[in-house]
C-alpha cells in the first residue's frame, strides 16, 4: 500500500513540473527580453510633485526645470510655488482673451515661458507661503476655478452696463484669491521678510537668460516664430532649427550640465507614463503581443524619424500639445538605443518613482518646443541665430 501511494505521488510530481518547467522557461524568456535603462547622465533636481486634477503642467515642468537651474548654479534645493505662477497668470490670460473677443484660449494650459513671464513681472515665493490649498484639501483641482474665470470673463465680455467696467480685475482677482489664497505682497522665509520680486532677485535667475526652440517645416527655419498650438496663448517666439540641430541643442544641454524643459505630446499609443517609457517601435504591437503596458516593458528597436514624418504628424493633429515634462538625464537600453530621462508631474507612483523614458526617436516625433538656458546652446548654433 504504501509503496502505491509513493508511485502515485511520484506521477503525480511529474505532471505537475512539465507545466512548471514550461512556465519558467516562458518567464526567463520574457524577463530577458524587458528593457533595461541605463542611466548615462543624471543631473539634480527636486522631489517629484504632482499637478494633480489641474491643466497646469507647464507650470510644475518649467518650475522643476528652474529649480534645477538654482541647483546648478549653487543656490540650493528650493520648492518654489506653482500655484503662484497660476495666481498671476489668468489675470493676463483674461486680459488677451477679452481683447480678442473671447476668440482666444482661457483654460488652464499654458507653455514655458509663461512661468518666466509672471517671474520677470512679479516675482516667485517659496511653495509654503503660497500652497494653493483653499478649497481644504491637500491636493489640486482647478475645474471649479477654470469655470469660474472663464464665466466671468464671459459676463465682463458682454458688457451688460455699456462697456468693459473699470474694477473687473480687481473682481477677478477676487475669485482667484478665493480659490488659490490671497496674493501675497510680503512674506517671512528663514528668518528674512521678502517681497516676491526681491525673492527672485535674490534666487538670481534671469528670465533673459532662457529661450525656446522648435523645429517645423511649416515654418521658416533659422529664424523666430510663433508656435501656433492653443496653449501659446501669449504668441510667445520660438528659434525653428532643423531637426538634427533641436537634438543636438537637447543633448549638448544635458551633457554640459543644464536640463531642459519639454513640449510635447504624451497621447501616443506608446507612450505611458505608468509603464514609464515612450517609444517609436519598428514593429507594431498587436493584441497578440499582449497588453500594451507589457509590450512597452520590452525591449524594442526603434523607428528612425526625419523632418518629413515629424512634420506630418504635426500638421495632421498627431502630435499635439498636451504635456510639458522636465528632461534631467540621458540614458540607453541594451541595443545602445538613447533615451531622455523625464520627470513627470505625475506623482511618485507612475513611472519609475514618478521618471519616464523618453527614446531618441519618440523625442523627435512628438516634442512640439523645449527652452534651455542659452549657454546650453552649442556655439555654432547661438553664432547661426545670433544669440549673445
Amino acid at each position: 500500500m504504501k509503496i502505491r501511494k509513493i508511485f502515485i505521488l511520484l506521477a503525480l510530481s511529474l505532471v505537475m513540473s512539465i507545466p512548471l518547467s514550461a512556465q519558467s522557461k516562458d518567464q526567463k524568456k520574457e524577463s530577458a527580453n524587458l528593457i533595461k535603462f541605463e542611466n548615462l547622465i543624471q543631473l539634480k533636481a527636486t522631489k517629484v510633485k504632482s499637478q494633480d486634477r489641474t491643466g497646469t503642467c507647464w507650470d510644475f515642468a518649467t518650475t522643476s526645470f528652474l529649480e534645477s537651474e538654482l541647483l546648478r548654479m549653487g543656490k540650493g534645493d528650493f520648492d518654489l510655488s506653482e500655484m503662484y505662477t497660476v495666481r498671476h497668470t489668468y489675470p493676463r490670460k483674461a486680459k488677451t482673451y477679452l481683447r480678442y473677443h473671447g476668440l482666444n484660449n482661457l483654460a488652464q494650459g499654458g507653455q514655458a515661458h509663461d512661468v518666466l513671464d509672471t517671474w520677470r513681472e512679479f516675482g516667485i515665493v517659496p511653495d509654503e507661503v503660497y500652497p494653493g490649498f483653499q478649497l481644504g484639501y491637500n491636493t489640486h483641482n482647478h475645474s471649479e476655478l477654470e469655470t469660474a474665470v472663464k464665466t466671468f470673463t464671459d459676463v465682463v465680455m458682454a458688457r451688460k452696463t455699456g462697456t468693459i467696467t473699470p474694477v473687473w480685475e480687481k473682481a477677478l482677482g477676487g475669485i482667484l484669491d478665493a480659490y488659490l489664497g490671497d496674493d501675497p505682497t510680503t512674506f517671512e522665509y528663514k528668518g528674512k521678510t521678502y517681497t516676491p520680486k526681491s525673492f527672485a532677485a535674490e534666487l538670481g535667475i534671469n528670465p533673459d537668460d532662457y529661450i525656446e526652440f522648435t523645429s517645423y517645416g511649416v515654418y521658416p527655419m533659422w529664424e523666430k516664430v510663433n508656435v501656433e498650438v492653443p496653449d501659446n496663448w501669449s504668441n510667445g517666439l520660438y528659434y525653428n532649427v532643423p531637426l538634427d540641430d533641436f537634438m543636438n541643442i537637447m543633448y549638448n544641454s544635458l551633457e554640459n550640465g543644464y536640463t531642459v524643459d519639454w513640449d510635447g505630446d504624451v497621447s501616443d499609443k506608446y507612450c505611458s507614463t505608468t509603464a514609464g517609457a515612450a517609444i517609436v517601435p519598428s514593429d507594431e504591437h498587436s493584441e497578440a503581443n499582449g497588453p500594451i503596458l507589457d509590450f512597452l516593458k520590452q525591449l524594442h528597436k526603434q523607428r528612425p524619424i526625419d523632418q518629413k514624418e515629424r512634420d506630418q504628424a504635426f500638421y495632421v493633429y498627431q502630435t499635439t500639445d498636451d504635456h510639458l515634462m522636465h528632461l534631467t538625464g540621458v540614458a540607453k537600453d541594451q541595443n545602445g538605443a538613447k533615451y531622455f530621462l523625464t520627470k513627470n508631474s505625475h506623482g511618485t507612483a507612475r513611472g519609475f518613482d514618478g521618471y519616464l523614458y523618453m527614446s531618441d526617436s519618440f523625442v523627435r516625433l512628438r516634442t512640439i518646443a523645449i527652452m534651455v538656458h542659452k549657454d546650453a546652446v552649442p556655439t555654432a548654433i547661438k553664432t547661426k541665430l545670433g544669440i549673445k
